[in-house]
C-alpha cells in the first residue's frame, strides 16, 4: 500500500473523513475508491458512497478476496445508515465467512454486528440477542466495543430495561473515549439523550405527565393495571393479554382505563370503538357483544361493570389502573416514531420494521408530508423519508476504517 493510501486510512480511523479526501480524491485505484467511499459516507453523502464502494469491490482482481469483502461490509453499512434494510443479508454472510477465513477477525465481527443491528431495526430483538451472545468484545478494538454496547443498549431500551441500557452506554462511553472518534462519541451521546427523552406518557384519573423509560420500566413492573397504548397489551405483574390484532377491544380497554375510577357511556364508547358520530341501536346491540368479548379476555386481570351511565373497569387484585400512551398521541404515530431517529428511511424499509404493508405506509408517509411532519428526496426506488432536519446536527455513521497495516 503506497504512503497516500496508507494516510488516508490513518486519517479516517482518526474520524478525519476531509483529510482522507484530500490525499486521493483524484484517484481511481480501487484502494483509494474504497477510501473515498468510507470518507463519502462518513460525511452523509450515502447515494456516492455507494457508488463508489461498489465500484472498489468490482475493481479488485480475484486474488483480491478480502478487500472486496471488505467493500461489501462497507455498502452493508452504508445499506444500514441509509435504512435499505432489504439490502441481501446473504451477500454481509458471505463477505463475512470470506473475513474469517482469510484472518481478518475484526472486520469480520464487525459485519456480524452490521447484521445483529439490522435485526434490532426491524424488531426481532429475539433473533439479535441470540447473534450477539455468540461474540466476545474483550479482544476488540475499542471501536469495536463500543459498537457492542451500542447494540446491548438499543435491545434493552426496546425492551424497556433503562438500567441495562445506562450500564451499556456506560460501557460505550468509555470504549468510544478510548477510539477517539467523534462519530462514534456522537452516536454515544445520541443514545444518551433517549434515555432523558420522554419515552411515553401516563394517562391516570384524568392526569397526564410524559415518562422516561426509567419510569416506565418501574410503571410496567409495579402493582398497577396498565394498559399499554404503545405495544396494545394490557397487563398486571407477569400476566399479559395482546389486544394487538383486536383493535375494537383495545379501544374499549383503554376507554375505560381512561376515565377508571369512573365509567365511561355507552356513546361515548360507541365513538370510541366504531368511530360513529351519533350512536344507533344497531351500534349498542355490537357495543353489547363486543364487551361480552372483553370482559373474557381479561378475566384475569379485570372485570367490566355495567353501571347506570354505561360501563366500568374493576380491577381484579390491582390497586390502580393506568394508561401507557405514545408521547404523542396522533395519528401515524408509529411512522412518526422511526422517522424520529434522523436517518432517511424508503416506505419499504419503513413496511418491514412495522410489519406492515407498503402500501400502508405509504399512505401514512403521504399524509405526514401533506402536514409538513416529513420531506422526501429522490425518486421511484430511491426514494427516502427523513423528518425535517435541525441545523446545526449531522446524521453519524459508523464505518470500520483500513489500518495502516492493511
Amino acid at each position: 500500500m503506497d504512503s497516500l493510501i496508507t494516510a488516508a486510512a490513518r486519517a479516517l480511523a482518526a474520524g478525519d473523513p476531509l483529510g482522507a479526501l484530500k490525499r486521493v480524491a483524484l484517484r481511481d485505484d480501487p484502494p483509494a475508491l474504497a477510501l473515498r467511499g468510507i470518507a463519502l459516507a462518513q460525511l452523509g453523502d450515502l447515494v456516492r458512497a455507494k457508488a463508489l464502494v461498489r465500484r472498489a469491490a468490482r475493481a479488485f482482481g480475484a486474488k483480491e478476496a478480502v478487500a472486496r469483502a471488505r467493500c461489501v461490509v462497507a455498502e452493508a453499512e452504508i445499506a444500514l445508515a441509509s435504512r435499505d434494510l432489504g439490502w441481501p443479508a446473504t451477500t454481509l454472510d458471505a463477505a463475512r465467512q470470506t473475513l474469517e477465513t482469510h484472518g481478518d477477525l475484526v472486520n469480520a465481527t464487525h459485519a456480524r454486528y452490521l447484521g445483529v443491528r439490522r435485526l434490532v431495526l426491524i424488531g426481532r430483538l429475539d433473533e439479535a440477542e441470540r447473534a450477539l451472545a455468540g461474540l466476545d468484545p474483550t479482544p476488540l478494538p475499542a471501536a469495536s466495543r463500543a459498537i457492542h454496547e451500542l447494540v446491548i443498549a438499543g435491545i434493552a431500551m426496546r425492551r424497556v430495561q433503562a438500567r441495562a441500557a445506562r450500564a451499556a452506554l456506560v460501557r460505550a462511553r468509555r470504549a468510544a473515549g478510548q477510539a477517539c472518534i467523534p462519530a462514534l462519541t456522537a452516536e454515544v451521546d445520541s443514545a444518551w439523550r433517549l434515555l432523558a427523552t420522554p419515552a411515553a406518557r401516563l394517562l391516570a384519573s384524568g392526569d397526564e405527565r410524559p415518562l422516561r423509560l426509567e419510569e416506565v420500566e418501574a410503571l410496567l413492573g409495579s402493582t398497577a393495571l396498565v394498559v399499554d397504548a404503545c405495544r396494545h397489551v394490557v397487563r398486571h405483574g407477569r400476566t399479559r393479554v395482546s389486544l394487538a390484532t383486536r383493535p375494537v377491544l383495545f379501544a374499549l380497554a383503554r376507554a375505560l382505563a381512561e376515565a377508571w375510577p369512573g365509567d365511561v357511556s355507552r356513546d361515548a364508547l360507541v365513538g370510541r370503538a366504531f368511530g360513529a358520530k351519533a350512536a344507533d341501536e344497531s351500534h349498542r346491540a355490537r357495543l353489547r357483544v363486543e364487551v361480552g368479548r372483553l370482559r373474557a379476555v381479561m378475566r384475569t386481570l379485570a372485570g367490566v361493570q355495567a353501571t347506570k351511565g354505561g360501563f366500568a373497569l374493576v380491577p381484579r387484585r390491582a390497586r390502580r389502573i393506568v394508561v401507557l400512551a405514545r408521547p404523542v398521541d396522533e395519528a401515524h404515530a408509529a411512522v412518526s416514531a422511526f422517522l424520529a431517529d434522523g436517518e432517511s428511511w424508503s416506505s419499504s424499509a419503513l413496511a418491514l420494521a412495522l410489519g406492515s404493508s407498503q402500501r400502508t405506509v405509504q399512505r401514512a408517509l403521504d399524509a405526514l408530508a401533506a402536514a409538513g411532519k416529513v420531506q422526501s428526496f429522490g425518486r421511484g426506488r430511491s426514494r427516502r423519508w427523513m423528518t425535517p432536519p435541525l441545523p446545526g446536527f449531522a446524521t453519524p455513521l459508523l464505518l470500520p476504517a483500513p489500518t495502516p497495516a492493511d
